[in-house]
């Protein structure tokens, strides 16, 4: 028994390179007597319902969205959400209801942005459909993309034209550490097999900077609307995601100054180490890195990324050496390889951007430049987090 009024809602996609919508997200919702909305969500994910009732209240829903969007401006594109687990019941040629929804609604399926919302099934079934989808002139996209086991086979596949990015670990790599680098190598996949990036979910400017660092294309989310009955005017976020785009500009051009004074501190630091280091002398002779607090450490390496000496660390004001990474060789590292290959051609100060350590743990950036006439190459670790906070 369903209690309440079918309806849809939606919540609108940002462009961000505009600013304007460019289209909504069908929700779907129950009006209760007293005009309240609730999610048809529990529905779907209990066991209130058979199959088929599930599937009637889910095509009620389309036909109201598709219904509404003729009061959309045409430019608009409707996300219409599909089950894997419906497509693998249909009969082998059987027409798609999704389709056929279509063209009794007059809608173009070119408006339209089939979202898969999981990767269960059968994965030909799910390529034929998909295909056909495209055939027909829709999109599709890949919904909570990085949620659970997101199966990159099945995803590969289905060469999707979106993915959107699961909310929750979207909005918990916003908040720093390692689901942080987790989701922006997912944009980067993205971003190299020609997907684009909706970052649904958006509720605070901190999450919205980092939909933009990941390159999303669209975001989505309570920072600029939730899912609402009627529409909102195409240029209704102009202004406020203006303001708030420019606000991360001025965090980023921050951060690129902060860069700046970075490097002219390592300039600084490579000066005096270079002289000790050319001259071979003892870390008794090293001065104390009292304006440098962001050293961790300072280490040498021959031209092919072999470490010739001990790492050099400040503690308890005198100079200590770990000894265990002797003979190690770092030139399979990326941001060792890079100012091996940079920094010997130009001989200038080489910084990579900033890694996780997979020995420390620590968040950090390598800063090398080559001394002794090219024959030896010195490096120096910086702690990123101290750097932040300096």
């Amino acid at each position: 028994m369903i209690d309440g009024q079918p309806l849809a809602c939606f919540q609108p996609f940002i462009d961000t390179a505009t600013g304007l919508i460019a289209g909504v997200e069908a929700l779907g919702r129950l009006r209760q007597s007293d005009g309240r909305l609730e999610s048809v969500g529990p529905l779907f994910s209990g066991a209130r319902l058979s199959p088929s009732a599930l599937r009637r209240l889910d095509r009620q829903l389309r036909d109201d969205a598709l219904e509404r969007l003729h009061l959309a401006p045409d430019d608009w594109f409707l996300g219409l959400n599909i089950s894997p687990l419906w497509i693998s019941r249909l009969r082998p040629g059987q027409k798609l209801p999704s389709l056929q929804q279509l063209e009794r609604s007059g809608i173009s399926a070119q408006r339209i942005l089939f979202e898969i919302t999981e990767l269960g099934g059968d994965i030909q079934r799910l390529v034929d459909v998909v295909s056909r989808y495209r055939e027909a002139g829709a999109r599709v996209a890949i919904d909570d993309f990085g949620a659970g086991y997101s199966q990159l086979d099945r995803v590969l596949a289905l060469r999707p034209d979106i993915l959107k990015l699961d909310m929750r670990l979207f909005q918990a790599a916003a908040r720093g550490g390692p689901s942080s680098e987790v989701v922006k190598a997912l944009a980067q996949m993205a971003e190299k097999t020609g997907c684009w990036i909706i970052a649904e979910g958006v509720e605070t400017e901190a999450e919205l900077d980092f939909a933009l660092e990941c390159g999303a294309r669209y975001v989505q989310g309570f920072l600029f609307a939730g899912p609402q009955r009627e529409f909102f005017a195409a240029d209704a976020f102009v202004q406020r995601f203006a303001h708030l785009r420019d606000r991360y500009v001025q965090r980023k051009l921050a951060e690129r100054a902060n860069l700046m004074a970075l490097r002219k501190s390592l300039n600084e630091l490579m000066g005096m180490l270079r002289h000790w280091a050319e001259c071979n002398a003892p870390s008794t002779d090293l001065a104390a890195p009292a304006a440098y607090p962001w050293l961790l450490r300072v280490y040498q390496c021959d031209r092919h990324g072999t470490q010739l000496t001990p790492n050099l660390h400040w503690q308890k004001d005198t100079w200590r050496e770990d000894s265990r990474y002797l003979g190690h060789n770092w030139s399979w590292r990326p941001y060792f390889y890079q100012l091996l290959a940079e920094g010997w051609e130009e001989r200038r100060l080489m910084l990579s951007s900033t890694y996780r350590d997979a020995t420390t743990n620590q968040y950090c950036l390598t800063a090398g430049q080559f001394i002794d006439d090219g024959r030896r190459l010195l490096l120096v670790d910086v702690d990123a987090a101290a750097l932040a906070a300096d």
